[in-house]
């Protein structure tokens, strides 16, 4: 497990404090998210990904320009998005897209494709919600087919058939990793498995141990199409300082604001210090404390769940640039070491 495990950071691109508590101006935050993605190759994260909103509260809406910007300053790190709204989008651009992504950065482009836990994207870009099902199925399954990098043939409802078509750039691997990401919902497992896809589950709540049962769908769906083994991912929030104290008393008012800012649009009531803390503690999915504290957290889902891969969300409200850039240093240097320690010593203690 611990051999094969990789490990990465998410952001929405959150749109940050400045030094004066005054909000950021976009374009900086961009600037900033480069600027992070530089630093996670550096001090050895595996894979940075990026998401996709279309609202004040983040900056990005174009997730492959900005890992662009990335892939040019760095060597290894592997560049993804977190997620891609792919119902509100057109598969063969988002082929087209990310496989040239991949040409400009070596081999390293990845995406998670999903229907997003916001809404914005459809009006914005013509599309009804009473077709939120049908969208993703149609372009989902037209999507996988793109992936086979051959012409494709496919009609469906949602957009313009098309007969023997080659999209073009291909790979030069002939393969561009693709995840499905899924919050929760049997028939989303389902559906990954279905396609021979790669899973990543987005545990924002609750102890990640629940979520058992659907990695269990999920390999018994797998085996049962004949698909070898796919990896399974989680994706979580989080935040590192030098201790817990200060991670937590960092962390508090800003993922309180985005909490309740979100909540208020979906009436949620306003989240309080116990939520709060319950969620940052060994059974919660808030991954936020000392080096120590986070990286025993990581090994225990790891060792639940059986994972391949998690991804931190480190990106947490108006957050200021700076305490995100301290959270990614130790992330990379102190944390993902000693997860990695505790998961050789498993292999250890089962080997012996």
């Amino acid at each position: 497990m611990s051999s094969e495990i990789t490990f990465g950071l998410d952001t929405f691109g959150d749109v940050t404090a400045g030094s004066d508590g005054a909000l950021q101006h976009p374009a900086q935050v961009l600037r900033d998210v480069v600027e992070q993605g530089v630093l996670a190759d550096q001090v050895g994260v595996d894979a940075i990904g990026i998401g996709e909103h279309h609202r004040d509260d983040f900056a990005v809406t174009s997730p492959d320009v900005v890992l662009a910007a990335i892939a040019a300053q760095t060597d290894r790190i592997v560049l993804g998005s977190a997620v891609t709204v792919l119902s509100s989008d057109d598969p063969v651009r988002v082929f087209e897209r990310f496989s040239t992504l991949d040409a400009i950065s070596g081999g390293r482009a990845e995406l998670t494709l999903g229907r997003g836990s916001f809404t914005e994207s459809f009006p914005l870009f013509g599309y009804d919600l009473a077709d939120y099902e049908v969208l993703f199925e149609e372009k989902l399954d037209l999507f996988v087919r793109l992936l086979r990098e051959q012409p494709v043939t496919w009609s469906g409802t949602t957009r313009a058939p098309l007969v023997d078509q080659a999209v073009h750039p291909a790979t030069e691997s002939g393969s561009l990793t693709t995840w499905v990401g899924v919050g929760g919902s049997p028939q989303s497992v389902l559906r990954a498995a279905r396609h021979r896809l790669p899973l990543m589950l987005a545990i924002i709540g609750g102890d990640p141990a629940r979520f058992a049962p659907l990695v269990d769908l999920y390999r018994r769906a797998v085996d049962e199409v004949g698909a070898g083994h796919l990896p399974v991912g989680v994706h979580s929030p989080g935040h590192i300082a030098p201790t817990d104290e200060q991670a937590r008393a960092e962390l508090f008012p800003h993922f309180k604001a985005n909490r309740d800012r979100i909540g208020a649009e979906r009436g949620w009531p306003p989240m309080g210090r116990h939520e709060f803390e319950r969620e940052a503690g060994p059974g919660g999915s808030l991954y936020v404390g000392s080096p120590e504290t986070v990286a025993r957290k990581i090994a225990r889902t790891v060792r639940t769940l059986g994972i391949e891969r998690f991804d931190l969300k480190y990106s947490n409200g108006p957050m200021p640039h700076d305490q995100s850039m301290r959270a990614i240093e130790l992330y990379g240097t102190e944390v993902l070491p000693r997860v990695r320690q505790l998961l050789a010593a498993d292999d250890g203690a089962v080997a012996v």
